[in-house]
């Protein structure tokens, strides 16, 4: 295994980020709970720590605490934020609340370089989210760097190679925030630059094929970017002891079932079962409006009809794989004990019933979206597959909102055909993270030619992002826009009128629901 950087978790909602800004750096790095035991970082053999920031204050009574004995290991830590607030008070400093909270973008005074600002500008903007500050700094350590609020912004103790930084380099809004931590990397632990594509395909296939051994792998195949990276890593590790389940939910785009059987079945000759039990699905769904409900309901229907398949299959399976990404997890359940909340939940993230008596795989857990995409490309998987855009797992059951009917589906497929048609032609598709249609539950007042027409409201969703965690409204061309929403009130009789989310993330969801 490579090097390995330790981010322990706190909660923030920026904690994926810094392990993604780590492996930018070609590190490899892995999040682990707060409280995880310095025995268990010796035995991983990590190089450095990073505690993260989080939304708790050290003076709560329930404040998350690492495990003191991490900074008797002898290896590097920078505590960003609330973790340089743990830092001082574990060490012998002194935090107090702040009179001004920063929060924003600030200034950053630097007057001593150091490790940490190496070859970089004196001064810097950076992004602050902070109502704590040190106010006394524990024994060994000096201060390097100020902000308009905080005279001890970034201290070291270079004897022992601690740190700390009161802001957030690993946000965009940082300045020059990835090349501080790149020099936390290679100058202050010393990381060598061995995790790419071709490690991390190297080290998976690895360790698939001494996980799962002689038995038989069982995966749930949607015909999406993680479930296709995912076939195609497993399929390269175990070969003919992959079988995976396509299942027609009744609740796909147009043309991906056959779009699937065509491209796994046929061309990559994989073990492809299909399974139609759209019925099944869109019975259990009737009368369900609330969100989580839904989800839950598409979760426990998936398993079902995964145990069904399991018996037609026969003996030897023990695992069932599924493409779980980072941002599933974390927008899912906590890790162990972390503070951070839920979002929503999704239907491959949380474990499987004890009675499948299956064991989870999910090679692809640790990994964002654009790094699986890199996989799926190292992998030979075509390139409309690997740059697809993302699709949820309960599919277009969570774009209707509301009550789930066959009728309001065909009426979302239409429209949805429509916008990517004029995305790929327009040539924007690929420029953008995601494009889709939402069904509104309401009907709108129109006009067909002299007649009054009654009937529902798209709405059009499209956002750019890197790995999801935030996303902006893409600014397309009021040409496009008016093209799109001239076809689909002129094609897709049952709607008429077409409406724009021009809504970021945070504070709302790149979904609806």
């Amino acid at each position: 295994m490579p090097q390995t950087i330790a981010v322990l978790d706190f909660g923030s909602q920026y904690t994926q980020i810094i392990a993604r800004r780590i492996r930018e750096c070609e590190a490899y790095s892995r999040l682990y709970p707060y409280g995880t035991s310095a025995e268990q970082l010796r035995a991983d053999g990590v190089i450095g720590i990073i505690l993260s920031g989080g939304p708790s204050s050290v003076f709560a009574k329930n404040a998350p605490l690492p495990d003191p004995k991490i900074f008797e290991l002898g290896v590097p830590v920078l505590g960003i934020c609330y973790g340089v607030q743990l830092m001082g008070r574990l060490l012998g400093g002194a935090v107090a609340k702040s009179k001004e909270r920063e929060y924003g973008h600030g200034t950053l005074s630097i007057a001593k370089p150091g490790r940490l600002f190496n070859k970089l500008p004196r001064k810097l903007r950076v992004w602050n989210s902070h109502g704590d500050k040190l106010t006394a700094l524990p024994p060994g350590f000096a201060a390097i760097g100020t902000t308009e609020n905080s005279p001890y912004a970034v201290i070291e103790d270079r004897a022992r190679n601690f740190y700390g930084i009161q802001f957030h380099p690993e946000v965009f809004h940082s300045e020059r925030g990835s090349d501080v931590l790149r020099n936390f990397l290679l100058n202050v632990c010393g990381a060598t630059q061995d995790w790419t594509t071709k490690d991390f395909i190297k080290h998976a296939v690895s360790d698939i094929r001494r996980t799962v051994g002689k038995s038989r792998v069982l995966l749930g195949l949607s015909g999406g970017v993680d479930s296709s990276v995912a076939a195609a890593l497993l399929h390269r590790a175990i070969g003919k002891q992959l079988t995976c389940v396509f299942v027609d939910n009744g609740l796909l785009r147009a043309g991906e079932r056959e779009a699937v059987e065509a491209l796994y079945g046929r061309h990559f000759k994989i073990d492809l079962r299909v399974v139609d039990a759209s019925a099944l699905f869109l019975r259990r769904l009737k009368g369900v409006s609330e969100p989580e409900q839904k989800r839950k309901i598409i979760g426990r229907t998936f398993v079902e009809v995964f145990e069904k398949s399991l018996k037609q299959i026969g003996k030897g399976v023990d695992y069932l794989a599924q493409g779980t990404l980072y941002p599933d997890v974390i927008e899912s359940v906590a890790i162990d004990n972390n503070p951070a909340a839920l979002i929503k939940s999704h239907h491959n993230v949380g474990g499987l019933p004890e009675r499948m008596k299956l064991k989870l795989l999910e090679p692809l857990r640790e990994l964002f979206k654009d790094e699986v995409r890199a996989v799926g490309e190292a992998l030979g998987l075509p390139r409309e597959v690997v740059w697809r855009h993302p699709f949820p797992g309960p599919g277009l059951g969570v774009r209707v909102l509301g009550e789930v009917t066959r009728d309001k589906l065909e009426v979302l497929r239409q429209a949805d055909t429509i916008l990517l048609e004029e995305m790929r032609k327009s040539g924007w598709y690929a420029k953008v993270w995601q494009a889709f249609c939402v069904f509104l539950p309401v009907k709108s007042v129109g006009v067909i030619g002299d007649e009054r027409n009654y009937s529902w409201v798209i709405a059009v969703r499209v956002v750019e992002s890197i790995d999801a965690m935030t996303a902006d409204w893409t600014r397309l061309p009021y040409d496009l826009l008016q093209h799109i929403s001239n076809r689909i009130t002129n094609e897709v009789r049952d709607v008429s009128r077409v409406v724009l989310d021009i809504s970021s993330k945070p504070p709302a969801t790149i979904e609806w629901e």
